[in-house]
């Protein structure tokens, strides 16, 4: 089964280089949203496997967002991840007390993008890697 993953992040950069890293390493379907509120959205209606969730995004920032999908019964159990720019271990050390399942740190390596993710999610299968990948081990 395909997994499917829900990318928030107000930069149009940002939200197209993490999808195309992710289609060229994985057989993800990528899904993406410019705001909180449009990413709420999109998780209550396609409920992804896990949601990229910047941490900076002006209106409703990440942390926001992410108290806002743990309201909801539909949305609160899909892991969120940070992506973030912070790289402070006091911020870092907030944002894990929110509850979120990890952090990665902007810049990311669009190359490993997908290892972190399977690393952070504990997501052993590689039956979802494209073929030549080794991830997820």
């Amino acid at each position: 089964m395909t997994k499917r993953i829900l990318v928030i992040d107000d930069e149009d950069g940002v939200r197209e280089i993490v999808k195309i890293c992710l289609e060229a390493t994985t057989n993800w379907e990528i899904l993406t949203a410019c705001s909180g509120p449009e990413g709420i959205e999109i998780a209550l209606s396609e409920h992804p496997d896990a949601i990229l969730l910047d941490v900076m995004m002006p209106s409703m920032d990440g942390p926001t967002t992410f108290k806002q999908l743990q309201t909801i019964a539909a949305t609160c159990d899909i892991p969120t991840i940070f992506l973030t720019a912070k790289a402070q271990r006091s911020e870092q050390q907030r944002f894990r007390d929110l509850g979120v399942a990890g952090i990665i740190t902007k810049p990311f390596l669009p190359e490993t993008l997908a290892i972190d993710i399977c690393k952070t999610l504990n997501w052993n299968d590689k039956t979802y890697m494209n073929a030549n990948q080794d991830f997820c081990t």
